[in-house]
């Protein structure tokens, strides 16, 4: 599962991953056994960005089969909100706040497609899957 974290109005959270495939990625990583989705989506957010967010919708999940490099893997994608500073923890070695129109590269496994249907759906507010 992976977290698209709104900070305050400064922009989305980002982390660059220490481990391959390299990049920055949306927040995110496994369940695990025993877990729910929404209790993974929290943990995973503040171990990666140290942030305690709350999550304010379920947006989409992705689960084409080359999305991920290392196997297939499925995610579903959250959108919460945070305040504060990210610090990058865990398996990030560093936690940005970017817009839309200053987004990093390059972006791991399938980010770009997703970071595109969530800033056209927050435009205009439709699901167009």
């Amino acid at each position: 599962m992976d977290i698209i974290i709104e900070l305050d109005d400064s922009g989305i959270v980002l982390i660059q991953r220490k481990n391959p495939p390299k990049g920055w990625a949306i927040p995110g990583g496994f369940v695990d056994y025993g877990e729910s989705l929404e209790a993974a989506a929290v943990r995973e957010a503040r171990e990666e960005t140290s942030l305690d967010i709350k999550l304010t919708e379920q947006f989409h999940t992705y689960s084409d089969p080359s999305r991920d490099p290392r196997h297939h893997t499925i995610t579903t994608v959250y959108i919460a909100s945070a305040t504060g500073v990210p610090k990058a923890d865990d398996d990030a070695s560093v936690a940005g706040v970017f817009k839309e129109t200053d987004l990093p590269e390059p972006l791991a496994f399938d980010h770009e497609r997703i970071l595109r249907d969530y800033f056209e759906y927050k435009k205009l507010r439709v699901k167009e899957f």
